[in-house]
């Protein structure tokens, strides 16, 4: 028997993170490709950082549906009449990144803010899958424990 230490949580993100690659290709055009996402895990939560320079917080839309988070948002070029573009490399339009919740997350007390250009998205992490301390019993006698 193999005993491993496994985090679920990473190994999500980690599987997520190499989706999002794939997808993105050599191209650098796909899901994710204007909106670069950081993913930290806490004790008590996830926080999902998604960098959104130049977008009207009015265009963010996050939702959660069978345990998929959508968060879309939307850049518009803003060129006055009498200019002309000679480079364009930032991408304008519609972006949509999805992520797949664990089981493990409330997705029902998501919390999402807007602030500089990021938006973070806090999802709690259920209560029965949080680290907790386990009691070691100790007796003058030695007892195994019952399987």
């Amino acid at each position: 028997m193999l005993l491993t230490s496994i985090d679920p949580f990473v190994q999500e993100f980690e599987r997520q993170f190499d989706r999002a690659v794939r997808q993105v290709g050599l191209s650098g055009r796909g899901e994710g490709a204007g909106m670069p996402m950081d993913g930290i895990r806490r004790a008590d939560d996830v926080v999902l950082r998604f960098d959104l320079p130049g977008v009207d917080p009015g265009s963010i839309e996050v939702t959660v549906d069978r345990g998929v988070l959508s968060v879309t948002a939307r850049r518009e070029e803003e060129f006055g009449e009498d200019e002309r573009v000679f480079v364009r490399e930032r991408p304008m339009g519609s972006f949509t990144r999805r992520v797949y919740l664990s089981e493990h997350l409330d997705a029902e007390a998501i919390e999402a803010a807007y602030n500089n250009g990021v938006l973070a998205v806090r999802i709690p992490v259920l209560e029965r899958a949080r680290p907790r301390k386990v009691a070691v019993q100790q007796s003058s006698e030695h007892k195994a424990i019952k399987s």
